[in-house]
């Protein structure tokens, strides 16, 4: 493979987020795909950073860390949308499935209107959760595990960027 390789990826849906609702519109074409889906409690949700997606973004192999100052990672060490494919991953809790409609409701999502959905995947302990993980200094103090984000966020100032 050269890096002047490319692929051809098409949405699957799109964020709708208004009000503080937020949900997935998944096109008619792969509603089906849909099916069994409510079973799951959280959800994988890879989605396209649409509004970093230029060369000049693309081409930001760095980046400061706005929750971490002074510190320059990687965007292969870090969650920044700037990536050479500007291609994120929230997992979040599913409020519902609605098939028919294609409608995942979900209570958040870290994007906005309008942003193209990927792909979903269901969120699979065995295959996503990991024992003995280490992270990098600079999320010291932050809480374990998502449930607690919240309550840690609302008690710490942290400037997430974007």
């Amino acid at each position: 493979m050269t890096a002047q390789e490319t692929f051809q990826i098409s949405p699957v849906g799109y964020v709708r987020a208004a009000e503080g609702s937020f949900h997935i519109e998944i096109l008619e074409p792969y509603r089906p795909a849909l099916k069994e889906l409510a079973r799951f409690s959280h959800v994988m949700v890879l989605w396209w950073a649409h509004q970093a997606d230029n060369p000049e973004q693309r081409a930001i192999t760095t980046t400061e860390l706005p929750y971490a100052p002074g510190i320059e990672a990687g965007v292969f060490a870090c969650r920044s949308p700037y990536r050479p494919n500007p291609i994120a991953l929230t997992t979040m809790f599913i409020l519902d499935v609605d098939v028919e409609n294609g409608i995942v409701t979900l209570p958040w999502l870290d994007t906005e209107d309008g942003t193209p959905v990927l792909d979903l995947k269901p969120y699979i302990p065995i295959s996503e959760r990991i024992r003995d993980v280490r992270v990098a200094d600079w999320f010291a103090g932050w809480p374990e595990w998502m449930e607690d984000a919240g309550e840690f966020f609302a008690k710490n100032e942290v400037n997430m960027g974007g």
